[in-house]
């Protein structure tokens, strides 16, 4: 239903998708609408070109979920199908991070867990996190819990020697001075989802810290110029699926070359190698693409190649 695109030198690693949420296995709020397609989800993707996901975790139950299913997904050759390779990240999402307080055995221990997870799995774990913080949605973690552990989640990344995989909204200048007094003791890391100011990326680009584009951060003309501001040298993409869609609403949209209108069903029609709509997976990474390209005035398959090679530098150098 979908061809591949003619370009085939673009190659794509997208730094965060959601792919333990149920959806891919078609069950939406607790009802099944649909066969498990996650296979599918996945041959679209590197039939696209995407030939690593990585899969986010935001709880140390989530995290366990997001390794087991990298692990899972190591052939790369599935039925004589080619698959991305999946790798997984490890933390608390700040909208999580009450999960510390009610460890039965106490937030120590439940940082401690986290890291025994990510010690024992340095093959397919390559991030801390997601971590950060989250001022939109204080009514599921209040800000004092946030702050403290996101800074708790510093000693992880110290101790792993890995890059962080980092969340922040409406919580800059927080998220800012925790990130400058800590620079210094990490690796480094990337921002991602990022819908700030430019001023805002240009101070985390000071920090030498990535920024990661999804369809969230290419909602309004405001943000089309904040992702144009970013060095291309700091730039990473993502989907955050099954999130952060592009949807026709967007200002972003207009600069969308790859459409799957015709490939796409509603849930409850489900048919085999469509797309699931309003369903948000890694095959759409071309999009984010198009409309960096396009407000950037850069060529894709070039930008393509530079926010690739800043992927691998950060996560994969060392695999």
């Amino acid at each position: 239903m979908l061809s591949k695109l003619s370009m085939a030198v673009r190659r794509f690693i997208d730094i965060g998708a959601n792919l333990t949420d149920p959806v891919f296995r078609g069950t939406y709020r607790g009802k099944k609408a649909h066969p498990d397609d996650l296979d599918q989800v996945l041959k679209r993707a590197r039939d696209h070109g995407v030939d690593k996901i990585v899969v986010t975790g935001g709880s140390l139950e989530d995290s366990q979920s997001a390794l087991d299913l990298a692990k899972s997904a190591v052939v790369v050759e599935k039925d004589g199908i080619s698959m991305p390779q999946l790798y997984s990240t490890a933390g608390c999402h700040p909208t999580r991070c009450q999960d510390f307080v009610r460890h039965p055995a106490g937030p120590d221990r439940y940082l401690d867990a986290l890291l025994e997870l990510i010690k024992s799995n340095g093959e397919k774990i390559i991030a801390v996190g997601e971590c950060g913080l989250d001022y939109d949605r204080l009514h599921f973690c209040p800000k004092d819990v946030q702050l403290t552990f996101f800074e708790k989640q510093f000693q992880l990344a110290e101790a792993t020697r890995l890059p962080m995989f980092l969340h922040s909204r409406s919580a800059h200048d927080d998220f800012y001075d925790i990130l400058k007094r800590h620079r210094d003791s990490i690796r480094g890391g990337v921002v991602h989802s990022f819908t700030g100011t430019p001023d805002e990326a240009r101070a985390l680009v000071d920090l030498d810290l990535y920024i990661g584009i999804n369809g969230c951060s290419l909602k309004t003309n405001a943000n089309l110029l904040t992702a144009a501001s970013i060095p291309s040298e700091k730039l990473m993409i993502e989907t955050d699926a099954p999130w952060c869609e592009i949807r026709p609403s967007h200002a972003g949209y207009r600069h969308v070359a790859t459409r799957f209108g015709a490939a796409t069903r509603k849930k409850e029609r489900w048919e085999a190698g469509c797309l699931v709509k309003s369903r948000n997976e890694p095959v759409a990474i071309v999009q984010v693409l198009e409309i960096l390209a396009a407000v950037r005035n850069e060529e894709a398959s070039r930008l393509a190649e530079r926010i690739y090679r800043n992927t691998i530098d950060l996560f994969f150098a060392d695999l």
